[in-house]
């Protein structure tokens, strides 16, 4: 159960919330101290005790988001949205060229995604099944330039074609591996593939499509 607040604690919540609905990110310490009619110390000191009573929790110290929790001490609904690019298309059959245009985005929820520049392909083709990844899904990638053994990974081969496949890095080749007894390994020269991220998650199908 979290402790009481006094009125200028609750109006000052109420604010942060009225903002964050309206603007869609909490306001700096200036704004609020201007719009409140209060110092810049006295905002600072009251998120911290808004913080210390579990309705807020801060990015960082020196952070100027914040995240309005639930009663669950978890960020509110409407803070917890992120939208990510949809970064053309990619196969996890044969491979086609890489797009590099956006061809829409997809909301996610950034409880459950964490990382920083995250972007999403559209899957074609059926070899990665066996992974849980499908054709028509989103996979949901962290850019990275290495892997290590048995990550799924976006890459470029040859620098044009993008495939998913599970990654294996061998004394003499790289080794790009399938989930689907149809498709048969491969291997490539170190120079021919270049990794592009990891997948840290699937969005089935269209959905959170925009």
């Amino acid at each position: 159960m979290r402790l009481k607040l006094t009125s200028k604690q609750t109006h000052l919540l109420a604010y942060l919330q009225r903002a964050i609905n309206r603007e869609g990110r909490s306001p700096s310490l200036r704004q609020a101290a201007s719009d409140l009619g209060v110092s810049h110390a006295a905002i600072a000191q009251s998120l911290r005790i808004l913080e210390d009573k579990g309705y807020v929790k801060r990015e960082g110290r020196y952070s100027r988001t914040i995240h309005v929790l639930n009663r669950a001490r978890e960020t509110s609904g409407l803070q917890r949205w992120r939208e990510i690019p949809v970064v053309g298309q990619v196969t996890a059959g044969l491979p086609m060229y890489a797009q590099e245009e956006w061809a829409g985005s997809v909301v996610l929820d950034a409880d459950l995604y964490h990382g920083q520049n995250l972007f999403a392909l559209r899957i074609s083709g059926d070899s990665m099944q066996g992974a849980g990844i499908l054709d028509g899904d989103l996979a949901i990638c962290e850019p990275r330039q290495y892997a290590s053994n048995g990550e799924i990974v976006v890459v470029l081969i040859h620098s044009e074609d993008a495939t998913v496949k599970r990654f294996f890095l061998h004394g003499d080749c790289i080794e790009l591996r399938p989930e689907n007894p149809r498709y048969r390994p491969a291997r490539y020269a170190f120079g021919e593939v270049l990794i592009q991220g990891k997948v840290v998650g699937i969005q089935r199908g269209a959905e959170g499509i925009r």
